[in-house]
């Protein structure tokens, strides 16, 4: 049982994406450069990839978690800290350590991952639309705890293996407290985020067990 109803849910993200206008389209535009510089692969790809994903996290946790779901859920503050860390792992791995590599070969896991970003990317929010939830009721991409978790399982499964193992960690709790609460919220286009964690770590501990396949980019 959610300790506050769908009505108080909607209104929350109401207020929070009327208070952070313009950053989601910010957001959008930032996730774009992510699959364009995946594509790209101009000399500091990688890092700013990670440094995006980073930042998504770091935003999510601290003006979505704290700032503003706290007022409604004190376990916000809980999440907050692990969105919060999930950021700092993703720079500490993926800026200063240089563990974040893209250009995956070519498989099941890069397929899944190119869906992942796309349904994050676009068809989140036109199923949000669709389902009678348009803005500002959407759960934004970039800057809210759902698209951002299937975006970065995208991206992680693009990633050439090995993957850091901590690095899955939060994602996949995180996966499994919003899936969850997507069906008792009546948020359609979040339930795809309970199955992304079930997907993604599979198919991530298998490529660093067997990499194989033809590379994605040159």
């Amino acid at each position: 049982m959610l300790p506050f109803t769908s009505d108080q849910f909607l209104a929350n993200l109401v207020a929070y994406n009327e208070a952070i206008w313009p950053m989601q389209p910010a957001a959008f535009a930032c996730g774009a450069l992510a699959v364009v510089l995946l594509l790209w692969r101009p000399r500091m790809a990688d890092r700013l990839v990670a440094v995006i994903l980073a930042v998504m996290w770091l935003w999510t946790g601290i003006a979505y978690h704290w700032l503003h779901f706290t007022a409604i859920n004190k376990a916000a503050f809980i999440f907050g800290a692990m969105f919060v860390t999930q950021g700092a792992l993703l720079l500490y791995c993926g800026v200063f350590r240089r563990q974040l590599r893209f250009g995956r070969d070519l498989g099941l896991a890069v397929s899944v991952g190119i869906a992942f970003v796309a349904y994050a990317t676009i068809l989140y929010p036109l199923l949000g639309i669709w389902m009678g939830h348009p803005y500002p009721e959407m759960p934004a991409f970039g800057v809210t705890p759902c698209p951002v978790t299937i975006f970065t399982f995208g991206f992680f499964l693009l990633a050439k293996p090995p993957l850091p193992r901590w690095l899955v960690a939060i994602p996949f709790i995180w996966s499994l407290i919003g899936g969850s609460a997507a069906f008792l919220l009546g948020v359609p286009q979040d339930w795809l985020l309970l199955a992304s964690g079930i997907i993604a770590v599979p198919l991530i501990a298998l490529g660093d067990s067997h990499p194989s396949g033809a590379k994605i980019t040159g």
